[in-house]
C-alpha cells in the first residue's frame, strides 16, 4: 500500500507531509507521557519485527499479492502511541533507504498506515479490550479494518492528485484490500500469539521478549526471497485503471528494490537487504525509545 512518488502531485504532497509531521509530535508527546510505555528495546524490536514482516508479500487473486502492515501487530504490543511512531519510524527508513514509497509520498503514507491504522482502528481495540471482547477476534477484525481504511485513504489521495477518477479507484482499492485485510488479521493474531507465549516463557522480562521479536524479524528477512512477486493491491489496481504518472521526488537509495547491489546472487542480496534495513530500523527505533524514556515524572 505504499504510495509512489509517482502517484501523488500538487498540494496533496505538501498537505500531507504536514499533518504527518503535526501528527508525529502529537504522537511523540503522547508517549512521552504516557504511563503504560514499552521497554526501548521492545519498541525496537517490534519496529524491526513490522519492517522485516512487510517484506513478505503474499498470493491474494488473480495475480495480486498483499503484505503485512503490522499496524495493530504495533498496537497491541506497545500502545497506540508507540506503534504510530514505529510505523512512521518503518515507513521513514523504507522511504529513504530502499525507495520504498516516495518521500514526497512519506506524509501520505504515514497517514494512511500510522495514524489511520494505528490510531483510530487502535483507539476502537482499547475500547472494545475493556469491553472484554475476545482478544483475537477484536485484533483480526480490526487488523482488517485498518487495511481497508488505508487503502480508501490511499483512494482519495490519488484521487486527489488526479491520477485517477475517485469513481474508479475507490472500488478497486476497497475490493483488492478486504481480500489483502484478511491475510493481515490471521497473520496479527498468530504473531501476537507468538510473542505472547514468548512473553510467558521468558516471565514478561523486556530484554528477552525483544530478543524474541528481532529473532523472528530476522526468520521473515532470510524467508523475504521466497515472498510473492506479484504487485501488491495498490501496483495491481495502478496497472489494471492506467493511473497517471507524474514526476515525483526522486533520491538515491542504498538498497533499491530491497536488494543489496553488492552481494550475488539476488536472493542473498535480498536477505542481506532485508537484515541491514531491520538493523537500521531497531538502532534508530531503539534510539529514539532512549529519548522519550528520558521524560519529566507526570504531574
Amino acid at each position: 500500500m505504499h504510495i509512489p512518488s509517482t502517484m501523488l502531485n500538487g498540494q496533496v504532497c505538501p498537505v500531507t507531509l504536514a499533518v504527518g509531521a503535526a501528527g508525529l509530535v502529537v504522537a511523540a508527546r503522547w508517549a512521552r507521557h504516557s504511563t503504560n510505555r514499552p521497554s526501548p528495546h521492545r519498541f525496537a524490536a517490534v519496529a524491526s519485527l513490522i519492517f522485516a514482516l512487510q517484506m513478505l508479500n503474499y498470493p491474494v487473486q488473480d495475480g495480486t499479492s498483499g503484505h503485512l502492515v503490522g499496524a495493530m501487530l504495533g498496537v497491541s504490543l506497545l500502545g497506540i502511541p508507540f506503534a504510530i511512531l514505529a510505523m512512521a519510524m518503518v515507513l521513514f527508513v523504507q522511504a529513504v533507504f530502499f525507495g520504498d514509497g516516495g518521500v514526497n509520498a512519506l506524509g501520505a503514507n504515514i497517514i494512511n498506515m500510522a495514524f489511520l491504522g494505528a490510531g483510530v482502528a487502535g483507539l476502537v481495540y482499547e475500547k472494545a479490550i475493556k469491553n472484554k471482547i475476545n482478544k483475537n477476534i477484536v485484533l483480526f477484525g480490526l487488523s482488517w479494518f485498518s487495511v481497508v481504511l488505508g487503502a480508501l485513504a490511499c483512494s482519495l489521495q490519488v484521487a486527489w492528485s488526479g491520477a485517477v477518477s475517485l469513481f474508479k479507484v475507490l472500488p478497486a482499492m476497497a475490493g483488492v484490500h478486504a481480500l489483502i485485510g484478511a491475510g493481515e488479521g490471521i497473520l496479527t493474531v498468530v504473531v501476537v500469539g507468538l510473542l505472547s507465549a514468548s512473553t510467558r516463557f521468558w516471565r514478561a522480562n523486556e530484554k528477552m521478549f525483544a530478543w524474541s521479536a528481532f529473532s523472528l524479524a530476522v526468520v521473515a528477512a532470510m524467508l523475504s526471497p521466497f515472498a510473492s512477486s506479484f504487485p501488491d493491491g495498490l501496483e495491481w489496481v495502478c496497472e489494471k485503471l492506467s493511473f497517471a504518472q507524474f514526476s515525483g521526488m526522486n533520491i538515491p537509495v542504498a538498497f533499491p528494490d530491497y536488494q543489496a547491489s553488492f552481494i550475488t546472487p539476488s536472493a542473498m542480496a535480498t536477505i542481506v537487504a532485508g537484515l541491514i534495513g531491520a538493523g537500521i530500523v531497531f538502532a534508530l527505533t531503539l534510539a529514539a525509545g532512549e529519548m522519550l524514556a528520558r521524560r519529566s515524572p507526570l504531574r
